[in-house]
């Protein structure tokens, strides 16, 4: 392809014959013309066969490309000969040649032709790549992108340069100079600039201040001077033609607004005045000029505008009525062949994919991308869009997003309506891939149909469907009338008991008490209008369950908790799946309605049915935290503890839901709570060692090694060591060191005795999960179980637990000890506590002395503890949950010198396995346990969920109370 200019006369028949036969003709003028224009010049013109086929077919497509050639006739050599034509850039080349040419300019007008020379150059480079087929459409937007970028900032720098030397540098207050920074917006902000578009940009200013003192120059002033020179420069016309056409009409205030802000005025108006649009374009801007670091912190101060930290499901209602503007003015000028802003066009993909942008970028900072294609990759990796969905808008875009570049390299104009000359049609169908325009068109209403589907169902309004959940259009008619308050007392009971509502008279006390409340009164405007379209169908929903008007009240607190944050109305008015799930949660356990009115950021968790009803393993608990933490500040503590939190809640949300829905069995329920504590705490480990090892270094041993992470494990006891985790169950931990590493000190600035190090990391885990932030309370956390308990060490060598539990340890603390394993840390140290563990239990006891010492503990704690409720109480009543456990501990802490198997696990269903294998205890007897040990906690599952005390009536369960009392005295009290 680079081969060696040659004069010609004519294009051969050979090559003009692979362009369709109405085209040639146009392709032979303009070679007429170039030859012509090539010869006085001096101009030899390329003769290689492949070359001129190339050529035929570019040329075929644009009257851009070959006039450029044509005005310049050295151009197409130049790009030959230096191989351009051929090979992708280098990044920053683009940059290098601007700022070269913007280098010897002399004054404004030298400087914008230099650049205006450049762009023909370049675009004739990128327009023929692209229609050759050398160039895959994102690389096509980025060469469009980086050109704009790389004439914007030689230009900025350039007058900056010549503007400080006559009226001097604006400076911050401590000193620095600053620079005018750029923001792009739009497809450029996004990197994806099409062949001939405008420039949309906003111009900044870091401090505002004066030149030179308090009667100099204001920075206002010097920057503003600057924007307009820099505006004259992108966008004045010449007899080289135009560089960019400059848009500034997304600045704050439009027109009327003043043309530079400051980061201060700019950060004020987008958070007390940025309408809904403006958080839209905000999406794509990108600091394109300038100095970077500064840039930075722009879009550091403006992220919060942007993107909010709850979902934010209002942003579908303002797009879509964004969209219906779009679509009015559409229709209104007659453009509904605009492949830009027609129906199933490119801006309903990205009315799509910003949508999600808006309502979960606040939460999932990989959504925070610029670049569309990439959004869509990330909504099917978390399966907010199906991925054939978003494979398929891909598919439609990338074709949308060609034609478009490729309707504009006709004649570098800024079209998007489809041509009505044959000819143009022609050519753009030859440019598409295509031989006839039918053929084309077929395929391209295929992509629009395709788009404007997906668009529809991503943005209809659900109050505009036949049905809500539960309710008919007439019946939500009637609910509407009801809930304006329009109907009398006798006509609002007909329309709630027709509804599904055995008690009306208590459903109009619940919502008069929500409607007059003053949630409801301080409602905005646009708050006041959400809830109003969702009543009628939250009473549709709520009148199908079982019991309504309990269902209703518990909805109602949730309503009243979240109506100041109207977005949360929007993620149930829009998602009428959610509102369904919700209304079945509530009515099946006040104990998630309770949960959800507490954490209403879970709300998104009942988007997808597919996903609420099946918990995650441990794998993917891991990968889905790792990958929330992943898009966090590594240095940003607050907002890691957040993320914690927010994960926590919602896998146990999962849990619960699927445990009310019956789809989750008992012992499963607590082995998944069980894995969510533990991937936490693991999690909690690794960021309180990160945080203490940037100051402080990590521990090295006595010979010096340095191992991260190295010495110091977590041990679980309790209900968390016993693989037995209820939903409001605390943890019980124990911190152990390796005493190996007590003689070092750390390795960093600040260094630390290793021990020091080790308590410092103890109190940052239980500061991370004790301390209450807006997402609540990660885990409660009881340390009484250390050696001493309250009065001990937070953290202990594992050699002083080991002593104390040898010599100092009552017999309680070994019975606790039952049910102790190591869950985090150092796999090493975790084994050695294993083997204190054996060592300590394993001890011969007298079987008198332990069986006394058992008993009187378990006889104080009921007395303690098992007060004089009425009714059977399943942890502390004669019979209940505490007898089996302190019956297995017995068990374990006599037979395990003999049976070292018993000390394998510490779940008290396969404990009592272990019983009967080993012949200790008889199979029925085991069996008894057992099945009263599962019905007991089922019963407490139930009825936390229920918000109920884990009590039951007397006569309930007494079959394993009678039997479980039994063994107790067959074990405990028989010598």
């Amino acid at each position: 392809m680079s081969a060696p200019l040659t004069p010609t006369v004519a294009l051969p028949e050979s090559v003009l014959g692979t362009v369709p036969e109405p085209l040639r003709a146009g392709v032979a003028r303009h070679w007429e013309l170039f030859t012509e224009a090539a010869a006085p010049a001096g101009r030899r013109v390329p003769g290689h066969p492949d070359f001129l086929k190339a050529l035929c077919r570019v040329w075929a497509a644009s009257d851009f490309v070959p006039q450029a050639c044509i005005a310049e006739p050295g151009l197409l050599g130049d790009l030959l000969a230096g191989g351009d034509l051929l090979a992708d850039y280098r990044p920053g080349e683009l940059a290098g040649r601007a700022r070269d040419a913007a280098a010897g300019a002399e004054d404004d007008r030298d400087l914008g032709e230099r650049l205006r020379r450049l762009r023909r150059r370049e675009m004739v480079r990128i327009a023929w790549r692209d229609l050759a087929g050398w160039a895959a459409l994102e690389e096509v937007l980025e060469d469009l992108s980086a050109l704009a970028d790389a004439c914007i900032g030689a230009a900025a720098g350039r007058l900056e340069q010549w503007q400080r030397a006559e009226l001097g540098t604006p400076r911050t207050t401590g000193g620095e100079p600053q620079s005018l920074v750029v923001l792009g917006m739009g497809k450029l902000g996004a990197r994806e600039l099409n062949f001939s578009s405008d420039i949309d940009l906003i111009f900044a200013f870091p401090e505002a201040g004066q030149l030179g003192g308090a009667d100099g120059m204001s920075h206002e002033e010097f920057f503003t001077r600057l924007g307009r020179r820099l505006i004259g420069v992108l966008g004045t016309a010449t007899a080289e033609g135009l560089l960019f056409r400059v848009d500034m009409r997304l600045r704050p205030y439009g027109d009327s607004g003043p043309l530079v802000m400051s980061f201060d005025a700019l950060e004020e108006y987008y958070q007390s005045q940025g309408r809904e649009w403006e958080r839209y374009a905000m999406i794509k801007a990108r600091p394109v000029a300038g100095d970077p670091g500064a840039g930075q912190r722009l879009m550091e101060l403006l992220r919060p505008f942007v993107y909010r930290r709850y979902l934010d499901y209002g942003a579908f209602e303002s797009l879509r009525e964004m969209k219906g503007m779009i679509a009015a003015q559409v229709r209104r000028k007659g453009r509904e062949d605009d492949i830009k802003l027609g129906p199933g066009g490119i801006r309903e993909v990205e009315f799509i994919a910003q949508a999600f942008q808006l309502i979960r970028g606040g939460r999932d900072a990989a959504l925070r991308e610029r670049a569309l294609l990439k959004v869509l990759t990330r909504l099917a990796a978390t399966r907010a869009l199906p991925e054939f969905v978003t494979r398929r808008l891909a598919e439609a875009y990338r074709f949308l997003r060609r034609a478009e570049n490729r309707l504009q390299a006709l004649a570098d104009q800024q079209v998007h309506r489809l041509p009505a000359d044959t000819i143009d049609r022609l050519r753009l169908a030859f440019a598409m891939g295509y031989p006839r325009w039918e053929a084309f068109t077929a395929d391209l209403e295929h992509n629009r149909q395709l788009v404007e589907e997906h668009f529809e169902q991503v943005f209809a309004a659900p109050q505009a469907q036949d049905n809500g959940p539960g309710a008919g259009a007439g019946d939500e008619a009637a609910l509407l009338a009801l809930w304006a308050g329009d109907l009398d007392a006798g006509s609002a009971r007909d329309t709630l008991r027709d509804a599904g509502f055995d008690d009306p008279d208590e459903a109009v006390r619940i919502l008069d008490q929500l409607r007059e409340g003053p949630a409801s009164r301080f409602l905005g405007e646009q708050g006041r209008a959400r809830l109003d379209r969702l009543m009628p169908m939250l009473l549709g929903a709520v009148g199908s369950v079982a019991a309504p008007q309990q269902t209703l009240l518990r909805v109602n607190r949730l309503l009243e908790a979240v109506a100041g944050r109207t977005a949360y109305l929007s993620l149930l008015v829009e998602n009428p799946m959610a509102l369904s799930q919700l209304v079945r949660l509530c009515a099946a356990s006040p104990w998630i309605a309770d949960y959800l009115t507490g954490h209403p950021i879970l709300l998104d968790e009942l988007l997808d049915p597919r996903t609420l009803y099946e918990p995650p393993g441990r794998e993917e608990l891991e990968r889905q935290l790792a990958e929330r933490l992943a898009g966090v500040d590594s240095q940003d503590l607050e907002q890691q503890m957040d993320v914690l939190r927010h994960f926590r809640h919602s896998a146990v949300l999962r849990v619960a839901a699927a445990d009310v829905a019956g789809a989750t069995p008992l012992m499963v329920v607590s082995d998944y709570l069980t894995a969510i504590a533990e991937v936490v705490l693991g999690t909690v480990l690794g960021l309180a060692w990160t945080h203490l090892e940037a100051r402080h270094g990590v521990p090295a041993g006595a010979d010096g090694g340095r191992d991260r992470g190295r010495g110091f494990a977590v041990v679980a006891y309790g209900k968390l060591g016993g693989i037995e985790l209820g939903y409001g169950s605390d943890l019980d931990l124990v911190f152990v060191h390796d005493e190996a590493l007590e003689g070092g000190r750390t390795d960093g600035r600040r260094a630390l005795d290793n021990s020091v190090f080790f308590a410092r990391l103890g109190q940052r885990i239980i500061h991370i999960l004790n301390t209450l932030t807006p997402a609540g309370v990660l885990y409660e956390v009881d340390m009484r179980l250390r050696p001493s308990g309250a009065s001990g060490l937070l953290v202990s060598s594992l050699s002083a637990f080991g002593d104390y539990q040898r010599q100092d340890a009552w017999t309680w603390e070994h019975q606790a000890l039952v049910r102790a394993r190591p869950v985090v840390g150092d796999p090493a140290l975790m084994e050695r506590f294993q083997a204190v563990r054996r060592e300590v239990l394993s001890r011969r006891r007298d079987p008198g002395t332990l069986q006394k010492q058992v008993r009187e503990m378990r006889e104080r704690m009921r007395r303690e503890l098992g007060g004089r409720r009425r009714g059977f109480d399943l942890k502390q009543h004669r019979g209940g949950i505490a007898d089996i456990e302190f019956m297995v501990q017995y068990g374990v802490l006599l037979w395990s010198c003999d049976h070292p198997a018993l000390l394998e696990y510490t779940d008290n269903i396969r404990l009592l396995e272990g019983f009967a294998r080993a012949g200790l205890v008889p199979e029925s007897d085991v069996r008894l346990l057992s099945d009263a040990y599962r019905a007991y906690r089922a019963r407490v599952h139930q009825l936390t969920l229920q918000e109920e005390p884990a009590v039951v009536a007397d006569d309930e369960l007494r079959g394993h109370r009678e039997a479980v009392a039994r063994l107790w005295r067959q074990w405990m009290e028989q010598a």
